[in-house]
């Protein structure tokens, strides 16, 4: 029997169905998890949904994405502010216990100054983070992202910023398609895990050669990241989570979604 009892799916790995396809596709071959992107939610009451997923057995792992907080102008930077605090309210209508937070960058600005922003960014959602009993999640991008997408660039420089707001209400999401290639991963999952801070744990694989940096990640076992050692290194350090298997593709999203979704399982079974 294949253990499926800790995989969990992005509604974005499997982009082309809607999310009330994929709730129920999931259930069908023994998915338990499901962690949902804003975008799937667009023209769709936020508690039916969540009622609906859970109907179908799965646990809403994560609402995905708040963040983007840096920005040239006082005015960009509220806006983003008043956004992640849109997102927290729509996560906890769905009943998703956090949001994940792609931090954002400015190209026109040192990183410092970006990283400022996106920590005072979240000290000041953090307030209704906590009301909404919903966590704040930093997920730390891959170097490459760094000119707009995200200014955290490694989980050392995660678990600084965490470190520094230190609240129950930050956590940290460890994403092996950002983070394989730091020699310094292992002590850094360890140092995220004493500080309570490792709150979810997203798999898929770096394609070799890779086509697009954005739209090419692999399956598990396609690629050259060592996704059961990063695995149990974050076990090691206390993670007891739902795995999360975030794939972004243009190839895997022109394919047969049925078919993508067995071998999504297939090698969740084998690669991780």
């Amino acid at each position: 029997m294949k253990d499926l009892s800790q995989l969990c799916i992005h509604t974005i790995t499997t982009k082309p169905w809607s999310i009330e396809e994929s709730s129920e596709r999931f259930a069908e071959t023994g998915v338990k998890g499901i962690t949902v992107w804003r975008d799937a939610l667009e023209g769709r009451n936020m508690s039916q949904t969540g009622n609906r997923l859970r109907n179908h057995g799965l646990n809403i792992v994560s609402l995905c994405r708040g963040g983007f907080f840096p920005a040239a102008s006082a005015e960009k930077r509220q806006a983003a502010i008043d956004d992640n605090r849109r997102a927290i309210d729509e996560a906890a209508e769905l009943g998703a216990p956090m949001v994940v937070l792609v931090c954002g960058a400015e190209p026109n600005q040192s990183l410092t100054t970006s990283r400022q922003q996106i920590q005072e960014g979240i000290e000041a959602i953090l307030p209704h983070a906590e009301a909404n009993q919903v966590q704040v999640t930093i997920e730390p991008l891959h170097p490459m992202y760094a000119d707009t997408r995200s200014a955290v660039n490694t989980l050392g420089q995660a678990n600084d910023m965490a470190e520094a707001i230190d609240s129950p209400w930050v956590g940290i999401a460890a994403d092996v398609y950002h983070l394989w290639w730091d020699d310094n991963l292992q002590s850094e999952i360890m140092r995220c895990g004493r500080n309570g801070n490792l709150s979810a744990f997203h798999v898929c694989d770096w394609r070799v050669p890779t086509e697009d940096f954005l739209l090419d990640r692999g399956l598990m076992g396609e690629g050259c990241i060592d996704v059961p050692q990063i695995r149990k290194w974050v076990e090691e350090a206390g993670f007891e989570g739902m795995i999360e298997v975030e794939i972004f593709s243009n190839r895997y999203w022109s394919m047969d979604q049925a078919e993508f979704l067995n071998q999504i399982i297939e090698a969740y079974c084998k690669h991780v």
